[in-house]
């Protein structure tokens, strides 16, 4: 494993159905030592997380972290806050565009790079059900295409 060697560990699919991702951000993560090794065994979950900015710090809210099976009294609570790491000057540029209505900060994937976790950070806007529709036909729309494309080709 190299020393810039990306592992995905969790992926939050839902969001890129839920929301429109405009941008996206690499962010550390503030974790304890069982909660890494409980992360490289594949033990989390972002599907219900969010991030807020309170204080000039990024938390995370809602991602659970399995206890480590091995971590006893070391083990931390699963769903607790944590701080995303973020250089001030992303962190003020995310404030700014938080205060325009409809925006939102998610957590899309965890993965590990080289020897540290990292957690892709993406600033939403959520989609209405007409989007979330318009999205699911042109899907429908691009499946069948290649659906035809192959058989096509296989003539």
């Amino acid at each position: 494993m190299g020393k810039d060697s990306i592992r995905l560990i969790a992926n939050n699919k839902k969001a890129y159905h839920d929301y429109f991702i405009e941008e996206k951000y690499e962010a550390g993560i503030a974790l304890h030592g069982t909660e890494v090794k409980s992360i490289r065994m594949g033990q989390v979950s972002v599907k219900e997380a969010y991030i807020r900015i309170e204080h000039g710090e990024a938390l995370v809210y809602g991602m659970h972290i399995s206890p480590y099976e091995k971590g006893n009294l070391f083990n931390r609570d699963p769903l607790r806050v944590r701080k995303l790491l973020l250089r001030r000057a992303e962190i003020n540029k995310l404030v700014g565009r938080l205060q325009v209505q409809g925006y939102t900060l998610i957590p899309l994937s965890v993965y590990l790079k080289g020897n540290y976790v990292k957690v892709e950070v993406g600033l939403a806007r959520g989609k209405k059900l007409y989007d979330k529709r318009e999205s699911i036909a042109k899907k429908d729309q691009q499946r069948e295409a290649e659906r035809e494309f192959k058989i096509r080709n296989l003539k």
